[in-house]
């Protein structure tokens, strides 16, 4: 297990209170972080090779982040502490090699005459007596308030996120406010959004071991668990960490400003009162925010409507997670009408899905090889794609891997499978930063598309008479004048479909045709037809923005040169 930023039990009391002053002067900014300018000024005090300095830092800020917090810089001292003492500072340096507790600190020189100097007299420091630090507001908490905020310079972002942050505010936001973005796609970023842990959200049919997975990873279980052969998870529950054991109704969480659930108010109170969220304390909650969801319906149970829109609450949370394990068993390989769409609504996620063919010890080992063939039948035949998905093999519960029927064999494979899948797991929150990055990119892309869509629309509306009669036209039916322009070229096809065209459907792949030809973007960036259909229905086109070159071009020059910047300027400090 690789060295991480450690847990404050893990360093002396005596030792912590050394670190937390060091911490305070390092923190030029007083936010309660060392930035990379930060660190090389007080890092050099140790006169330690820049070489070793570099792996100190890349290993104190594994999630590169651009900055370390308090637990980060704990762990870089100690890996300083160790490099003075001259043990070489790699990544895979176990925590079980050293006794961190005992480990003293690091020399740092003239470090002491230097905190003598900021120390504050006794009288200014009376409301602090009790030995308690203060955290100070990040300089992006005022960014989501309603009032409009001054244009923020890249040095004074103490982070990646802080930087997407200030990007999301003064660039991509308005964007997506102007051509209602948060109505067609999805509700507009809150601080939370950017804030919040990594997500890991299990889908898959009743019975196959969703909150068994939760538990056996976090060897106990979640408040409000209920496991059993029969339908048991009736709702989504969040699983995050807390400092008591909870419920909390989906009603009072989302609308919480401080987490990141706010945008599913938009399913009504129908859903709300199948959301919930259990905290819980535990090492692994403060790194990775779990979501079980319901069992998928099959059979005769998917003719039963839900409350709410199942598949549109996954795509949600699919938007929102770092990773989506679909869970199968032996006896249940099928994929339902309801999976089918779930597994659809997942659709620009593809990089997040894992599955997991779990309770494989239920099996022999003949039949695994046959089960295994048949599920990736099932799955060829849904997921249109010709990689082949990553499946882990295993059973991911309490219990021994029953030996009896899947043979020594078979308990290898388990086990290294496990192996992988944990890996998997524990990389999440190294990699949050990049996915974040990653989300952020592929939002500003969607939002731009939907710009140059609905400005294209309001294009077509005429100026002044028969606008509700040109956009009655567009959206009726009228299959036959359709048939009068099939036989035509392509571009004249789309082009004749935008006048005379009374079909919405070929209306808007004739729009989303246009757009491409005319602003040369991708079509794999293009939302679902039918989708987009729905929801613009509802619209009065007419009452949209026309295009702003200006709104796009500063979402271009985020892309192109904002995001790289900020990129390069929180890498490595010592590179």
């Amino acid at each position: 297990m690789e060295i991480s930023p450690v847990p404050i039990s893990t360093c002396s009391k005596e030792n912590q209170q050394i670190y937390q002053e060091w911490f305070d002067y390092a923190d030029s900014d007083g936010d309660g972080r060392i930035t990379g300018s930060d660190a090389t000024k007080f890092f050099a005090l140790s006169n330690l090779p820049r070489p070793d300095l570099k792996q100190v830092w890349a290993i104190a800020d594994s999630k590169r982040q651009g900055f370390l917090g308090f637990g980060e810089f704990i762990t870089a001292m100690q890996l300083v502490s160790l490099a003075q003492a001259g043990q070489s500072i790699t990544q895979d340096l176990s925590s079980s090699e050293v006794d961190l507790v005992n480990l003293g600190p690091p020399k740092m020189t003239g470090l002491d005459s230097l905190l003598a100097k900021k120390r504050p007299s006794p009288r200014t420091n009376e409301s602090d007596s009790n030995g308690s630090s203060h955290s100070q507001p990040s300089p992006a908490s005022g960014w989501f308030s309603s009032k409009p905020s001054k244009k923020i310079s890249l040095s004074s972002v103490t982070s990646i996120v802080d930087g997407l942050k200030r990007l999301y505010i003064q660039k991509l936001k308005p964007l997506e406010v102007t051509y209602r973005f948060n109505d067609f796609v999805s509700p507009l970023l809150t601080n939370s959004d950017f804030d919040a842990k990594p997500m890991v959200m299990l889908l898959g049919q009743y019975s196959t071991g969703k909150t068994t997975f939760i538990k056996h990873l976090l060897q106990s279980s979640y408040p409000g668990a209920h496991i059993g052969p029969e339908p048991t998870t009736d709702r989504f529950v969040v699983v995050m960490s807390g400092p008591d054991e909870r419920s909390i109704p989906g009603n009072t969480i989302a609308v919480q400003a401080d987490m990141p659930y706010s945008g599913l108010t938009t399913f009504g109170t129908a859903f709300l009162s199948k959301f919930e969220c259990s905290q819980m304390p535990h090492p692994l909650l403060e790194h990775i925010t779990f979501v079980d969801t319901p069992g998928v319906l099959s059979g005769e149970k998917q003719r039963t409507q839900r409350a709410y829109d199942f598949t549109g609450v996954t795509s949600w949370f699919a938007a929102k997670c770092d990773l989506i394990l679909l869970l199968f068993d032996p006896h249940k390989l099928d994929v339902s009408d309801e999976f089918k769409r779930v597994i659809s609504s997942l659709r620009g996620h593809d990089d997040k899905i894992r599955v997991v063919l779990n309770k494989a010890d239920q099996v022999d080992t003949q039949q695994l090889m046959r089960v295994y063939g048949a599920l990736m039948w099932s799955l060829g035949k849904v997921i249109n794609t010709p990689e082949v998905m990553r499946v882990y093999i295993g059973s991911f519960n309490d219990k021994p891997v029953n030996e009896a029927a899947t043979g020594p064999i078979g308990k290898e494979l388990f086990e290294k499978e496990q192996e992988d899948l944990l890996s998997d797991l524990k990389d999440i929150p190294k990699k949050a930063c990049d996915r974040r990055i990653n989300e952020f990119v592929k939002r500003a892309r969607a939002a731009k598309i939907h710009a140059y869509i609905i400005s294209h629309l309001k294009k077509e509306m005429p100026a002044m008479m028969g606008k509700a009669k040109t956009q009655q036209r567009l959206i009726d039916n009228l299959e036959d004048e359709f048939a009068k322009v099939l036989s035509l070229p392509l571009y004249v096809f789309s082009v004749c479909a935008l006048i005379f065209s009374s079909d919405f459907h070929l209306f808007i792949v004739c729009v989303v045709f246009q757009v491409q030809r005319e602003f040369h973007l991708p079509p794999g960036d293009f939302p679902n037809v039918e989708h987009f259909r729905e929801r613009l229905s509802g619209y009065n086109l007419d009452k949209f923005e026309k295009l702003k070159p200006k709104m796009i071009q500063a979402v271009d020059d985020m892309l192109g040169y904002d995001i790289p910047d900020l990129l390069k300027h929180f890498r490595n400090p010592y590179d």
